[in-house]
């Protein structure tokens, strides 16, 4: 079975988004030892999974080629086949992207049990919310930064009750942020 991965920029005070979605607080540019980093994170993946609003900006995005990107990482993102979780949508405006809807965890648990290698996503914040507070990840890649802003969209929504992760490693890198892996304890 597939492993679900989340790889999230968040702020050092828990935020994953400025409360506008504002995300110029991200440490820039990233280091080498980061960027390999995150080659090992996604080299066994083989599916992206995104919420619809992160969609219409990611996809588009990545398939301007953005400068400063590498021409590998810019393959990899826009040849990476796509899942976009919506119940607004019924098909995909996106080459390479097909939509999902209905029951998220469902979702998840058909995605993982198809062939092939891992899934990742990126969120964007309510998708974010929504894995983690029902325990649909498996791994969760939190790349602090050394910023705080004070308010915004949390990482961790309030579901009422505790959520308890192991962590399996802290990674400080040279640009100042700090990969936390984290894994769900399952009861």
């Amino acid at each position: 079975m597939a492993t679900f991965k989340l790889q999230l920029q968040v702020t050092a005070d828990g935020y994953m988004a400025g409360p506008n979605g504002e995300m110029d607080w991200m440490t820039l540019p990233w280091t080498d030892d980061m960027n390999s980093y995150v080659d090992a994170l996604t080299e066994p993946v083989d599916r992206i999974v995104l919420g619809r609003k992160l969609a219409e900006g990611f996809i588009p995005a990545w398939a301007s080629r953005p400068e400063g990107e590498t021409q590998e990482t810019i393959d990899w993102m826009n040849g990476t086949p796509k899942v976009v979780i919506s119940d607004s949508l019924t098909e995909s405006p996106w080459d390479g992207a097909v939509v999902a809807g209905g029951d998220l965890a469902e979702i998840v648990e058909r995605l993982k049990a198809e062939p092939g290698g891992d899934l990742i996503t990126y969120g964007g914040a309510t998708l974010a919310s929504e894995l983690i507070a029902r325990g649909l990840l498996d791994e969760l890649h939190l790349f602090v930064n050394p910023t705080a802003i004070g308010t915004g969209l949390p990482v961790f929504p309030n579901t009422g009750a505790y959520q308890r992760f192991r962590l399996v490693t802290a990674r400080p890198f040279d640009c100042g942020i700090t990969a936390m892996h984290y894994e769900p304890e399952r009861s």
